[in-house]
């Protein structure tokens, strides 16, 4: 048979020791002044960029990171190059018809979005990119068509 613990008890009585006595002021002493907070100093502003230096001889250099691209049978890489040109050819195109007229901000702001995306998409040809190339190519010649449209 199990006994349950006694749940009257007390703990035993801290003994508690009295504060300190303060001695009395003074009359003739002086009236004792805190130091003023300082206010917090203002936030550095970041330095400019250091000047671009080339690195030392005794410094070794990180070779660019690899590219993984995706494997193209003969015939998917003529197909990217063939829709690729034909992409950038279509968007060059349209993107000429708006020389020399006055656009507004939307239609400048796709000229250089048209632009960019053609770019890069050069690029992307110059790397062997030929999926990414075609992507972009693709993003420009939809956004001439929308640039026409609104001409």
């Amino acid at each position: 048979m199990n006994i349950a613990p006694d749940t009257t008890a007390l703990p035993p009585p801290e003994e508690v020791a009295p504060p300190p006595a303060i001695p009395a002021s003074n009359a003739n002493t002086p009236p004792v002044s805190l130091p003023k907070a300082k206010p917090a100093p203002a936030p550095r502003k970041p330095a400019a960029d250091p000047p671009a230096t080339e690195p030392a001889a005794d410094q070794p250099t990180h070779p660019s990171a690899p590219q993984i691209l995706p494997q193209l049978s003969a015939s998917d890489l003529e197909a990217y190059q063939r829709r690729t040109n034909e992409d950038i050819g279509i968007a060059e195109q349209n993107l000429h018809q708006s020389d020399g007229k006055q656009l507004s901000a939307a239609q400048k702001d796709l000229v250089e979005k048209i632009t960019s995306f053609l770019e890069q998409s050069r690029d992307a040809i110059k790397g062997g990119d030929w999926t990414r190339a075609q992507t972009l190519a693709q993003k420009a010649r939809l956004l001439s068509f929308e640039l026409v449209s609104s001409l």
